[in-house]
């Protein structure tokens, strides 16, 4: 695997858009903007871009409730997710879906899912209808430690691995399931080790190391390619942030405080420039750009239009 220096700060950018769409989104809920709730990908941003660095344009993307990290790494547009976010016609489904429920298909992201471990199943599905048109395309699933413990998510791993779907499924252990530790829910100590009992290979890596998540992802992503199956990543990460932003759970604990240490962005920047892919003043330029993309994401979705009335009967099957 070899991610080009471009790409590389291009991950670095995305992983700034990540950090202020949601501080945005949080202080947007705040001020009422929106209603229902939001979950926020902070700290989380190196497993994202690091999956998806390794994808080509043609493979699927599908994640959770807290999925606008994986949506701008697959390269979703800001400015319409926030708008989805605040009901807004010129939102990615119209203003229909909000935080939990955005997709946008064309570029491989086929959504997110407010249902716990509820799209597991799905991209089980999604890899097969692949295999059976032998199209190469990968798909990608992202959940978090708490869907480990749901029973579809050891259905899939059984029939993802009896049959060799082209499927990578990346738990993102960010420690907690709302306000459960995963050590009071998990009986081993690591989520991979749950790949052990249906044959197919589960590792668990630092998930806010972009480098170690580009490396392992690249290597299941061409395991799964060349037609060897699925693998279950487990990426270790942290969420210091509350569950949402109406429920609490973990946020502020000495174990948050301890990992904020290791924010991925600030490592993955330095690291950047010790190895001369960018200099101070370009990281600066970055951060700003990307805080001002962020900024006018937040005035287009404002003055974007609600959805007309008339829209309540559309996109509706039967």
């Amino acid at each position: 695997m070899d991610i080009s220096a471009d790409k590389k700060i291009d991950a670095l950018r995305r992983m700034w858009l990540i950090r202020f769409f949601e501080e945005a989104a949080i202080r947007l809920y705040g001020e009422r903007h929106y209603r229902g709730s939001t979950h926020p990908y902070i700290a989380q941003e190196a497993t994202a871009l690091g999956v998806c660095a390794v994808l080509q344009p043609k493979d699927l993307v599908l994640a959770t409730y807290r999925g606008h990290g994986a949506a701008i790494a697959k390269g979703v547009d800001p400015r319409r997710m926030m708008a989805e976010l605040l009901g807004k016609a010129t939102g990615l489904c119209g203003g229909k879906g909000g935080s939990m429920h955005m997709s946008q298909v064309d570029l491989g992201f086929v959504g997110s899912n407010a249902i716990v471990s509820g799209h597991i199943g799905i991209a089980g599905g999604m890899a097969l209808a692949h295999q059976l048109d032998n199209d190469g395309v990968v798909t990608v699933c992202f959940f978090g430690d708490g869907a480990s413990c749901e029973g579809v998510f050891y259905e899939t791993l059984n029939m993802a691995q009896l049959w060799k779907l082209p499927l990578v499924l990346v738990v993102e252990n960010n420690e907690y399931a709302i306000s459960t530790h995963y050590t009071q829910s998990i009986s081993v100590p690591f989520i991979s080790q749950r790949a052990q009992g249906f044959g197919l290979p589960g590792v668990t890596i630092d998930g806010r190391n972009f480098d170690a998540v580009a490396q392992t992802a690249s290597e299941a992503v061409e395991r799964a390619r060349r037609g060897d199956g699925p693998t279950l990543i487990e990426a270790k990460t942290v969420r210091w942030s509350r569950h949402s932003a109406v429920a609490a759970g973990g946020a502020g604990s000495a174990a948050a405080d301890r990992w904020k240490e290791t924010d991925p962005i600030p490592r993955f920047r330095a690291e950047l420039i010790s190895a001369g892919v960018l200099d101070e003043a370009e990281a600066v330029e970055l951060e700003q750009a990307a805080r001002v993309e962020i900024e006018g994401a937040v005035e287009f979705a404002l003055a974007s239009p609600y959805p007309e009335l008339s829209a309540l009967t559309e996109d509706i099957y039967a």
